[in-house]
């Protein structure tokens, strides 16, 4: 399968990588038909996310997705951090395979998952979040998730 160098080096470079003691916010996330599972962490302080972590199993779409996910959302806002797609984080990896965009889409789904823990925490309520289906996204041959 080919990887853009940009993926490659988010695979074996991932930023933001561990976990945050006493989080604002923690979304996880997972795709039982693959194995890739996506957790992440955020710190906000007024409104603004400070510091943001990730935990991920997965193959090698599924990790630069999340690293790349991190590096965009963090010091942006909560606001602007839930308006990230799954397009501009495939896009910003300089693409993904067709069957590796699911991963780019748990991506975001675990941003909206840790947005919306942030939130309720703080007594609000959580957005709605953008309907991807049941995690089957378009049939893809998940048997190919591995590197």
């Amino acid at each position: 399968m080919l990887y853009s160098e940009i993926v490659m080096e988010h695979f074996r470079n991932p930023r933001n990588v561990g976990e945050i003691e006493n989080a604002d916010g923690v979304g996880e996330v997972g795709n039982a038909k693959c194995g890739d599972i996506m957790k992440m962490y955020l710190k906000v302080e007024e409104g603004r996310i400070v510091d943001v972590k990730f935990k991920t199993f997965g193959c090698a779409s599924a990790i630069a997705s999340s690293s790349m996910a991190t590096e965009m959302i963090l010091g942006k806002t909560v606001e602007d951090a839930w308006d990230l797609t799954n397009q501009a984080v495939a896009q910003a990896l300089d693409g993904l395979p067709p069957v590796k965009m699911h991963c780019s889409v748990l991506a975001e789904e675990a941003i909206h998952k840790a947005i919306n823990d942030y939130r309720v925490r703080q007594g609000l309520e959580p957005w709605e979040e953008k309907g991807h289906g049941s995690h089957d996204h378009d049939g893809h041959d998940h048997h190919r998730c591995g590197l």
